[in-house]
């Protein structure tokens, strides 16, 4: 089937929930996809950060198949014999005692809720269901209920009501606002924030933001909770983002490339005295930490720590902005470039509500790159870490070439 029949077979027999590019992918390979015309493409998107190994890495890719021939799911009503392995490697890879398997990041951003609420009546005294946690706007922390609750996103969140209370929402990267919030504010339990906001733009707060935000947490007793679902496994040139600014979450949320894009795989991480407030029957999920996940997450792990992902997007993002900041200040389309290791962004100088940078991408997949608009006039750009430099040049070369063509 060609392209367009394709797209119009999702028309007719899907909903309606998404805006997709019109581009039909059928195959992928490191920092490239093909569409079913057989036609390559960069991919500078990389399914919103979740493959940052590269499309179908082989150790990840024979990790899931060969686990898949073994053994896929037993639900947690019994052991199997990959979690207990699973996490210990990602515990101590992170860096806490104990992680709770789940499978996206929306579930596992409520399971940090819940975690966070419960810490709150169990172990800080807060009266029931008087807790509250502080949000900040414009933040993207997945499409559940709860989730939509504290998003100001209209589009997320027109007639899904009645929302759910208990979120307080602050302005992102203002500390005397979290302040005034914590010394103000009875039955603070929790601080949830995105150490870089993607989906509004790839938002980079100010420099020292997150460990001052941490010190004022740890002064007024609330639980820090970091949001690394798109941000973390190497993203941002760091394994977390909250590493830039040497923060230790007591709540880490991680989902996306925690699998390298085979499989959905999230989990949060807590040391003892936060996380074993769960207790049998209070959280759950049939598949969260089966088998095929488990093992699909050591690999994908071990390929940014052998692959040194994280140092390799360190030094590319720093040749990209370098590139199109040059280039930004010769062309007036070209507001501003922003953004930390491989998570960048172009603001189009236009307004939010016209289709420019819409117009840009479609321009680019012409052009062989393909992008994503997000909030009307900004490009997100997050290619797969394992891109090298020279393909990163020719990546900078298309970007240039097809913004002079508007």
């Amino acid at each position: 089937m060609t392209s367009k029949e394709l797209i119009a077979l999702e028309d007719k027999h899907g909903a309606h929930n998404y805006h997709p590019l019109p581009v039909v992918l059928n195959k992928g390979e490191g920092v490239f996809v093909w569409d079913v015309e057989g036609k390559k493409y960069y991919d500078f998107l990389s399914a919103y950060s979740a493959v940052n190994q590269g499309h179908c890495h082989p150790k990840i890719v024979n990790a899931m198949t060969e686990q898949a021939k073994t053994l896929s799911l037993t639900s947690r009503a019994f052991h199997n014999d990959m979690l207990g392995k699973y996490e210990k490697f990602a515990t101590e890879y992170f860096g806490f005692d104990k992680l709770l398997p789940m499978n996206t990041g929306a579930e596992a951003v409520e399971t940090a809720i819940k975690l966070c609420r419960k810490f709150a009546y169990e172990v800080n005294g807060i009266d029931q269901n008087e807790a509250k946690i502080i949000v900040c706007e414009n933040n993207f922390h997945g499409r559940t209920t709860t989730i939509i609750s504290f998003s100001n996103d209209e589009d997320a969140r027109k007639s899904f009501g009645p929302y759910t209370p208990g979120f307080i929402k602050i302005e992102y990267d203002n500390l005397e606002a979290l302040e005034n919030t914590l010394k103000n504010t009875k039955n603070i339990a929790g601080f949830l924030v995105e150490p870089i906001q993607g989906e509004a733009g790839v938002y980079v707060p100010t420099e020292g933001y997150l460990a001052k935000a941490k010190a004022l947490c740890e002064k007024y007793n609330v639980l820090f909770i970091a949001d690394e679902v798109q941000t973390g496994i190497a993203r941002t040139g760091q394994l977390l983002a909250v590493d830039h600014e040497n923060v230790k979450p007591d709540i880490l949320i991680l989902g996306k490339a925690l699998s390298g894009g085979a499989y959905p795989v999230s989990a949060v991480l807590a040391n003892n005295h936060i996380m074993n407030v769960i207790k049998p029957g209070q959280h759950g999920s049939t598949f969260g930490g089966n088998p095929i996940a488990a093992a699909v997450a050591i690999a994908a792990l071990e390929v940014v720590k052998d692959e040194k992902l994280a140092e390799n997007a360190e030094r590319l993002g720093q040749i990209f902005r370098k590139e199109l900041a040059e280039f930004a200040n010769e062309n007036d389309l070209v507001k501003l470039v922003r953004g930390k290791g491989l998570l960048n962004a172009i603001i189009i100088n236009d307004t939010e509500d016209s289709s420019t940078a819409w117009d840009i991408c479609m321009k680019l997949r012409d052009n062989g790159l393909l992008a994503k608009p997000t909030h009307g006039n900004i490009i997100r750009f997050a290619p797969p870490l394992v891109m090298n430099e020279e393909q990163l040049l020719d990546c900078v070369s298309i970007i240039k070439k097809t913004i002079l063509e508007f």
